[in-house]
């Protein structure tokens, strides 16, 4: 019996350096499981669609697919868009499975990436200290994904000891700019800001130019097409290719 097949499923972005780093996270994935079909898609502005990738698998000869959505927070697009267009793809190909996991969240072993990124920043920088931390993300209008974004951070200034605010690019304050500082009005100047986006874009070069002209020392580069990353898609592959097993 064939596998299902897996598109992993991103929003979609005018940038190129999002969909850059689409494919290459795609193609980690694809080196950990060789066996198996895996797709990438977007939601919108950017290619292939969502239904072209549907329509290649299902004229390839699968009838079950997986769908892991790219996203950090369970917001709107989520609940929403990722729903509507499985439900236009099952529409129109009468007898297709398709099934869609969890986003990939915000798992805390994503903070290993987030360190890894952020000394990479701080030696470009020739930072040796810090005081305070800043966790950047894009931010939402969900209040919950926010705090989600939120207790991330606590949990990550835990681990270093040192103080952190999240801050968001985008529907919730702070921005990264008036977070940092605020950390500056405490007298800390070693401020350091982690990118918790996935892929490059408009809203990390925005988040990036306020930190920097507010004081931040150094700031990482988003998670990008990380091992881990890559294994975690994997992960919910394997939840979503179980559901559709017949009970």
């Amino acid at each position: 019996m064939t596998a299902p097949a897996l598109i992993a499923l991103a929003h979609g972005s005018r940038d190129p350096r999002s969909a850059a780093t689409v494919s290459a996270l795609v193609d980690a994935t694809k080196a950990l499981r060789p066996d198996l079909r895996i797709e990438k898609a977007f939601l919108d502005l950017a290619k292939p669609s969502f239904q072209t990738v549907v329509d290649r698998l299902v004229k390839a000869g699968y009838d079950e697919i997986v769908v892991v959505p790219l996203l950090l927070v369970e917001a709107f697009h989520a609940r929403v868009d990722v729903p509507e267009a499985i439900a236009e793809a099952t529409t129109r190909h009468p007898g297709l499975q398709i099934r869609a996991t969890a986003v990939l969240g915000l798992e805390a072993r994503f903070l290993e990436v987030l360190d890894e990124r952020l000394r990479e920043a701080l030696k470009d920088a020739r930072v040796r200290e810090l005081d305070a931390l800043v966790l950047a993300a894009a931010g939402t209008s969900d209040p919950l994904a926010n705090q989600a974004v939120a207790r991330l951070a606590r949990l990550w200034g835990a681990h270093h000891k040192l103080p952190v605010t999240a801050a968001y690019a985008t529907s919730a304050p702070p921005a990264t700019g008036e977070a940092v500082r605020a950390f500056r009005a405490e007298g800390r100047r070693h401020i350091a800001v982690a990118s918790l986006f996935l892929a490059p874009g408009n809203l990390v070069d925005r988040a990036t130019e306020l930190a920097l002209e507010a004081g931040a020392v150094a700031v990482s580069e988003p998670l990008g097409a990380h091992p881990e990353i890559a294994r975690t898609i994997l992960a919910r592959y394997a939840v979503g290719a179980v559901e559709l097993v017949p009970v």
